[in-house]
């Protein structure tokens, strides 16, 4: 359970260093959510921050239909669902890219605000495993 390996590592982190991490950086995207593991950092006080948060594309992320339906909703992107997504739960993305185009979409999720039904729709999608076996 991964909750639970989490807690068993924030466990013995804390037993070794004196001093507590303020943000971890997990995989965390729509087809790995890792609510037990966000949970868990919540409980000691750390910071989840998602690391590839689009699953580097993998899935077909981008061209998920869910994604794109609640997009429509907004007159947003998948990729602006998907961040919005995150900062609604409370989770730090820092989104890679190098093209200024993106740059300025991945601002623009402050305009609307999915609703609890969308967040669902959202959860629904999680497969609850890694998208990038080859670095497990």
């Amino acid at each position: 359970m991964l909750g639970n390996r989490f807690r068993h590592q924030m466990d013995e982190l804390l037993t070794v260093d004196k001093v507590k991490p303020a943000i971890n950086q997990i995989e965390s995207h729509a087809f790995f959510q890792q609510p037990l593991a966000q949970e868990t950092l919540t409980e000691y006080g750390v910071q989840m921050q998602a690391w590839a948060p689009f699953a580097e594309g993998r899935n077909g992320l981008f061209q998920n239909t869910v994604l794109n339906e609640i997009g429509k909703k907004y007159n947003k992107t998948s990729a602006q669902v998907s961040l919005r997504w995150h900062f609604q739960r409370g989770v730090v993305t820092i989104p890679r890219t190098s093209q200024k185009s993106h740059m300025i979409e991945n601002l623009d999720i402050f305009d609307f605000e999915l609703s609890q039904s969308d967040m669902l729709s959202i959860a629904k999608l999680d497969l609850e495993k890694t998208q990038f076996p080859e670095w497990t």
